[in-house]
């Protein structure tokens, strides 16, 4: 019976064989890559890392090696049905710190005629073009899927780094497409040459390439082939585009570069006087503080509204779109983009909110409302020692140590050093400004020195803000797609948040949205970190 359905649907008679390869729509290349001498000089240039250019084929090392190769499939027909066939998949929206698109299956088992043969055409003779070009020997390995991009979506800087990639490849399925409409390919210079010994971090957009119809771009994965594909502005467009890797022996990287740690300095020495000037009465007393310490123990984040004075927040809100302020902004762009303010130049209110945020009495204060250890006036775990005895049997029988009932919360070892020889506290901030195109992105060195910490964000400016402009901060958990939870920015709302060492947060990319019709919609917040 399966026999027969196939060949009733494939439209031919004979044999097994036959019948499957009837099914699938054979794919012709551009003619360029028939030529001999095209090969030869493509594998030269791309040895000697210098520019080659014949007819479609176009060759480029700056600021990494890659190719571009117009009108990829000869046939028009076949370019028409492949983009019908691609439409009629089922898209799965994708959205994390990285990127937001819809994307297909994986497509190295569909039969639809025309994916199924440009699939055997990139992965057979093209594959094997490619090899000789390269001068290496690359797996049968099929990996492509299919991707669309719409108003907003974005695929911000990355290398593509990942075992076994050697070369990617995107093939262009779009409507006319100008520069305007955003999605094009950006590529990124590096810090210094790929040869030396260095950070090897992506540094600015030096070549952006508009997709184009039938067009295939392919590059070199190495530790400097950082792109992104920028955010689509066009409102009735869909950049529909084929993408996979094609698989080798991975290039040689030298370690990566990993930041200096923030300097983080201990409280300032100002008094109480300083929260009954800015705080909003509410949060000064004892018993609002036991309640919203009971709510955050819960829970291990919360939101205090109306948190600052009504003048005192106005005053600042005001001050902060002050030209004075001198604003530089933060990367590189494989981690993060966004402005900072430089301290020196604060007007005074700003700066006198950053002391307050920095103060000792806002420690303590911030201590009544987490029960961390962020003073030295709060209670010490060895107060209740029957508490500790309790906690301490869990922890041995779990394997590790678990935030205590008070909302202290530390490592085994750093429980039992705090035990034995108290640290201070202390905090690193900064004032920063968000605006299209801002966003951070987790990365593997800040997984790799995660650490328990509370946050806090106040924003400013946010009043018309909305969560489909992007700019709120995702928790989430460590190498899971899991998000644990989202941070909303609204004014004058302080948010705190107490985070382990497997959770990791970003700041989802500001776009396109939040640019208004006639004024640049900004985003301002002060963000600290405290450690007990």
């Amino acid at each position: 019976m399966a026999s027969k359905r196939l060949s009733e649907e494939c439209g031919k008679v004979g044999d097994k064989k036959k019948k499957k390869k009837s099914c699938v729509e054979r794919a012709e290349l551009c003619a360029v890559l028939e030529e001999e001498q095209v090969k030869k000089s493509v594998k030269e240039a791309w040895s000697q890392r210098s520019p080659f250019k014949q007819g479609n084929l176009e060759l480029d090392c700056h600021p990494f090696p890659h190719c571009i190769i117009r009108n990829f499939l000869s046939s028009q027909t076949f370019v028409d049905n492949l983009q019908k066939e691609l439409l009629g998949l089922n898209f799965h929206e994708k959205s994390n710190d990285l990127y937001k698109f819809k994307q297909s299956d994986d497509l190295k088992k569909r039969t639809e005629p025309h994916i199924a043969g440009l699939r055997a055409a990139l992965f057979g003779p093209f594959c094997s073009w490619l090899g000789e070009v390269l001068g290496v020997e690359l797996e049968p390995t099929v990996d492509i899927s299919c991707a669309k991009y719409e108003h907003t979506d974005v695929l911000l800087c990355h290398d593509d780094e990942l075992e076994g990639r050697r070369i990617a490849f995107i093939l262009y399925l779009v409507p006319p497409w100008q520069s305007s409409d955003g999605g094009t390919l950006d590529l990124y210079t590096t810090d210094s040459k790929y040869s030396t010994v260095c950070n090897l971090q992506p540094q600015s957009i030096v070549k952006s390439l508009v997709p184009s119809l039938n067009t295939l771009v392919l590059f070199e994965v190495s530790p400097v082939s950082f792109h992104q594909v920028s955010e689509v502005l066009a409102q009735d467009k869909c950049r529909l585009s084929l993408s996979g890797w094609f698989h080798g022996q991975s290039l040689d990287r030298p370690p990566r570069h990993i930041e200096p740690p923030v300097p983080r300095n201990p409280h300032l020495p100002r008094d109480e006087t300083l929260l009954f000037e800015w705080i909003n009465p509410v949060y000064l007393d004892i018993s609002y503080q036991e309640q919203v310490q009971e709510e955050f123990e819960d829970s291990s984040e919360i939101q205090l509204k109306d948190f600052l004075k009504e003048d005192k927040f106005r005053e600042v809100s005001e001050a902060l779109r002050l030209s004075q302020i001198q604003w530089t902004k933060r990367g590189p762009p494989n981690k993060r983009c966004y402005e900072t303010a430089s301290l020196d130049t604060l007007p005074q209110c700003v700066s006198a909110c950053w002391e307050l945020l920095h103060s000792e009495a806002f420690f303590l204060l911030l201590s009544n409302f987490t029960g961390l250890r962020l003073h030295y006036l709060c209670p010490n775990d060895d107060d209740d020692e029957e508490k500790d005895q309790v906690n301490q049997e869990k922890n041995e029988n779990e394997g590790e140590q678990s935030r205590e009932a008070s909302g202290s919360a530390t490592g085994t070892s750093s429980n039992m050093s705090t035990e034995k020889e108290p640290r201070t506290p202390v905090c690193c901030g900064e004032v920063r400004r968000w605006s299209h195109g801002s966003y951070t992105l987790l990365h593997d060195g800040e997984a790799s020195q995660a650490e328990y910490a509370l946050d806090l964000v106040l924003p400013f400016g946010c009043a018309d803000w909305q969560s489909e402009f992007g700019g709120f901060t995702c928790y989430v958990a460590n190498e899971e797609d899991e998000e644990l939870l989202t941070v909303y920015p609204e004014d004058n709302s302080l948010a705190l948040v107490y985070r382990d060492k497997e959770t990791l947060k970003f700041v989802k990319h500001v776009n396109h949205n939040s640019s208004g019709t006639s004024t640049r919609r900004e985003l301002y917040d002060f963000s600290f970190v405290y450690y007990e």
